[in-house]
């Protein structure tokens, strides 16, 4: 090769090197770029829409191209629904399996912070912190992600009581509420695992409270200035309703009361419309999930692996967002695309982990007021179920 032919070479090479190695910074940065502004794991594809805005909630949809499969996953509702599922006080019955045969009881007296459950079913069961099970001597909630998988032994299970006033038999199998509690409650249960607070939140008194220490304006309603008004769930409503139809202050009674339950179901309603609207029409993008705002402030995500995992907890999660809504003052402050995008951004902080080996990972971290909690199967490979973030109300 002559000297000219050489220096072509070279200098043809140097210039596509030079433009790959762009070409690398680019597809970096882009990478990176998406992964600040679509959440974590960036991996997943997220991409938000614009806000769904009714009243004092904007709900920005997260769509993604990448669903996985879920189908090997079973929800609550449908396990408790159809016998798959079993949920009964501690110590107070001998478990059936599908083939007739007998488990003993776990040991002890019936607690308030623990049931026991057994997965009868042919599919792992995916529990999300805040499904109400209903039963018992008092109705529950869930305390914590977790997926049990098939064939496990008998289960303690981690859960809050969200009926203070009774510890009487009822049913001695607990079912599906097809309910999930609010965020300001849910967050007393899976963040702070705290009893008393999830008592309190019940009543609404938790939202209310960290409402009118954040807002001037709703502080100065309370002390009857002429401000936001009034929420439409108030303390004197669910009052009301404990008065009137939830006398064991259940959580399912208060918000299925007349006092309560048309107000929820409108909102819910009107919300639901102008998501519908929203969502219609995507191509080749399926929602798995919602990112939630009151007012001014982004508040809470609910994400999940798929868009059927999302569609089937929809309904209650839409409903639990209506009722935070409701405790809350009105105002007429929005959020903007760009928050609800930063605040998918992952949290950076403590980190504590809990591990079912070859079952699931259970995965907090906490920065300041935002916690992020992701639960990712294990098997029959790593995925992540569902990823939730809030902004703590204290």
């Amino acid at each position: 090769m002559n000297r000219n032919r050489r220096n072509n070479f070279w200098g043809l090479s140097g210039l596509i090197l030079i433009l790959l190695s762009g070409g690398i910074l680019m597809t970096d940065s882009n990478s990176n770029a998406h992964a600040s502004a679509g959440g974590a794991p960036a991996q997943n594809g997220w991409r938000l829409l614009e806000p769904v805005t009714y009243e004092n909630i904007s709900i920005f949809p997260v769509v993604s191209a990448q669903g996985a499969d879920t189908s090997a996953f079973a929800t609550l509702d449908e396990a408790l629904a159809s016998g798959d599922a079993v949920v009964t006080e501690q110590g107070s019955a001998i478990y059936r399996a599908r083939d007739g045969s007998g488990r003993p009881p776990i040991a002890g007296g019936a607690q308030v912070n623990q049931l026991v459950l057994i997965n009868r079913g042919k599919k792992p069961l995916l529990l999300l912190a805040g499904e109400v099970v209903s039963g018992g001597k008092q109705d529950r909630i869930i305390g914590k992600d977790r997926i049990v998988p098939i064939g496990a032994e008998p289960l303690p299970l981690d859960v809050f009581c969200v009926e203070r006033g009774r510890w009487t038999g009822g049913s001695a199998k607990f079912a599906s509420a097809m309910m999930m509690v609010h965020p300001s409650v849910r967050e007393k249960a899976a963040v702070d695992e705290d009893q008393a607070r999830v008592w309190a939140a019940v009543r609404a008194q938790e939202s209310m409270s960290s409402n009118l220490e954040s807002n001037p304006n709703a502080a100065g309603a309370a002390a009857g200035a002429a401000a936001a008004p009034t929420p439409a769930i108030s303390s004197r409503s669910v009052d009301s309703a404990i008065a009137t139809a939830a006398p064991t202050e259940s959580y399912r009674k208060i918000y299925q009361s007349s006092q309560v339950s048309g107000s929820v179901e409108n909102f819910a309603d009107q919300v639901q419309k102008r998501f519908e609207r929203a969502t219609t029409g995507l191509k080749g993008e399926r929602v798995v999930g919602v990112v939630v705002a009151y007012g001014g402030e982004v508040a809470w995500s609910d994400i999940f692996a798929s868009s059927q995992l999302f569609e089937a907890y929809w309904p209650k999660l839409l409903r639990s967002y209506a009722v935070e809504a409701l405790t809350r003052h009105a105002t007429r402050e929005t959020v903007s695309l760009t928050d609800a995008r930063d605040f998918l951004r992952p949290a950076s902080g403590r980190t504590r982990e809990e591990t079912e080996p070859g079952v699931y990972r259970w995965r907090e971290r906490t920065e300041g007021k935002a916690a992020e909690i992701e639960l990712e199967a294990l098997d029959p490979k790593p995925l992540t179920l569902h990823w939730l973030k809030v902004l703590r109300l204290s």
